[in-house]
């Protein structure tokens, strides 16, 4: 039997040498890995010999090849033959496929929405009894995912449903070390001492920030992601969930503190490269140029972890180029919150084998795999930040486990009429000089009519 082959100590090197072992990324009991508690898991697993397992999801190539590596550790513990399928059309196609009953065994949601509406209409699984327990213990900002993974099933009841596997940063301010240096500037650790850097930077004749808006279509999303990260930064995380769910207006007061908080930086024609009419004409991708100008044309730049793709040719993140954290006001204690996105698993179609999975994930070596190989940040604080790919993934990764609450980007859950437009639109009307009380209004009453 499998379980006796892996009981005791030196079993993961008779892991080695079974059926799986050639598609065992790292060799076993090699690498800053958690082998010790897969080893203790591995020995108690059940014998699923000859029991499948299928995860379909959106991510492709070459993120599909990372997660098959990961799922290999789970073959050999337990027989199970495990099939991942990513599609681009993973969001409508697991609509018809759970409505058809032909569904996989677990879905990979890009974001709750999609999972929660499945779940009201009875086509998800709640997960086992207790993981909500073990996510609000064992996952930074705990309370948070459990939060984000809990919605209602047919009968209304809320349940626990989503385990999030993979997520993203993006309270994160860029700059250019060098420049720093060269100017005596260090980075801030307060929002009291970024704003005083700020106004220090314009005293000394130079530019603070370099912002951008323009994306085409969606021309003002990263307007939207400063105001979200003002609101976790000047309210409580139950007002941010009460501004996502409208159940305080647009126009709340407390809003258009944020908006005009991002305004504070955004329409101050001393404190942003080129004005507000260049925040609102400059394409989000060319808006981090002017960090690495000479001399910079700015010093700072808010964007999430993607940020680096559109740097210079040649950049090096850590040297060139690095970040710090979006930090958050001192004089409001609001602890340190992060913005961001992550992918959750879902039960489509339970089994055994789904059991197994679900409990397989919770071990730090089903994260610590991911993490050696590719873009994968997790908030599960048992894991050794050693097996990060490198310096980068290492740092965000330590961001996001210093946080005390998580919040999906607000953007994302809303209503699309408002959060993939009125929002977009009303920023970049902001920004070219529309009060924020208008600007909020507007954006009430297009959430109103939506409804």
């Amino acid at each position: 039997m499998k379980k006796t082959l892996l009981a005791g100590a030196g079993s993961l090197a008779l892991v080695a040498g079974m059926a799986h072992a050639q598609d065992l990324a790292f060799a076993p009991g090699e690498g800053p890995f958690s082998w010790d508690s897969y080893d203790e898991w591995a020995a108690n697993a059940p014998d699923l010999s000859g029991q499948s397992l299928t995860v379909f999801g959106p991510w492709l190539s070459p993120e599909d090849g990372y997660f098959g590596n990961m799922l290999a550790y789970f073959e050999a513990a337990t027989g199970v033959e495990a099939t991942y399928t990513g599609s681009d059309g993973f969001e409508q196609q697991i609509v018809i496929d759970t409505e058809a009953g032909s569904p996989p065994n677990i879905a990979v949601f890009p974001q709750p929405g999609l999972a929660a509406n499945l779940a009201e209409q009875g086509l998800l699984t709640p997960l086992a009894d207790g993981m909500n327990d073990w996510v609000a213990e064992n996952y930074a900002a705990g309370p948070s995912w459990v939060a984000l993974g809990t919605y209602a099933d047919a009968a209304g009841a809320d349940q626990f449903y989503g385990f999030f596997f993979n997520v993203n940063v993006k309270s994160l301010v860029w700059y250019v070390p060098e420049n720093f240096e060269d100017a005596g500037y260090e980075v801030p650790e307060t929002m009291e001492e970024l704003i005083a850097l700020s106004e220090q930077i314009i005293a000394d004749g130079e530019t603070p920030w370099c912002i951008g808006l323009a994306s085409g279509p969606a021309t003002g999303w990263p307007a939207t992601d400063w105001v979200e990260d003002i609101m976790l930064r000047t309210q409580t995380p139950d007002v941010y969930d009460q501004w996502v769910s409208n159940e305080i207006p647009f126009d709340d007061p407390r809003v258009i503190e944020a908006i005009e908080t991002f305004g504070m930086f955004a329409r101050n024609p001393d404190m942003v490269a080129g004005g507000p009419g260049g925040v609102a004409s400059t394409d989000f991708r060319d808006s981090p140029a002017g960090m690495f100008s000479s001399p910079p044309q700015c010093y700072m730049h808010r964007q999430a972890s993607f940020a680096s793709a559109f740097f210079p040719e040649g950049t090096v993140v850590g040297e060139d180029a690095d970040f710090f954290y979006f930090p958050s006001f001192a004089e409001k204690d609001l602890g340190s919150p992060v913005l961001g996105g992550g992918t959750l698993m879902a039960v489509t179609d339970p089994s055994p084998a789904v059991d197994a999975f679900m409990e397989f994930l919770t071990l730090p070596i089903a994260h610590e795999i991911m993490m050696a190989q590719t873009g994968f940040l997790t908030p599960h604080s048992g894991v050794n930040l050693e097996a990060y790919n490198n310096d980068t993934l290492r740092n965000q990764g330590e961001i996001l486990l210093g946080a005390t609450s998580f919040r999906f980007d607000a953007s994302d859950l809303m209503p699309a009429a408002v959060g993939q437009g009125s929002f977009w639109t009303g920023m970049v009307d902001y920004v070219g000089g529309t009060s924020a009380e208008d600007v909020a209004g507007a954006i009430q009453d297009s959430w109103d009519a939506a409804k």
